[in-house]
């Protein structure tokens, strides 16, 4: 079986938005045994972003929060400010459409 995602990414780095703002805050909701949390990570690594990890295995709240915000038990679940991205997958077509840096930018997401 092939691995069809990505190993390199291109350069979104953000450190302020044009206007100047910091960019919302990124939340990834993760477990200890997950391929996806790990590549979701690391996409967010190469883009020079900083997240807030939230280990639902270590923490029965948290996973009880992230169900009822998400309505999915599977992780991860990445949030942008307010805005629910989704997993990995929805993460990363949402990149390859060009709607993630706007994202990061404070736009709404369609």
């Amino acid at each position: 079986m092939t691995d069809n995602r990505p190993t390199s990414f291109p350069e979104t780095v953000l450190n302020t938005t044009e206007n100047g703002a910091t960019p919302p805050e990124i939340t990834v909701y993760t477990s200890a045994i997950c391929g996806y949390c790990v590549a979701a990570k690391q996409f967010l690594k190469t883009q020079g972003l900083e997240w807030t990890e939230v280990r639902i295995d270590l923490d029965p709240d948290a996973r009880q929060r992230m169900v009822e915000q998400t309505r999915r038990t599977s992780v991860p679940q990445i949030f942008v400010g307010q805005t629910h991205v989704g997993g990995y997958d929805d993460m990363m077509a949402l990149h390859r459409k060009g709607g993630f840096l706007p994202l990061l930018e404070g736009a709404a997401r369609e």
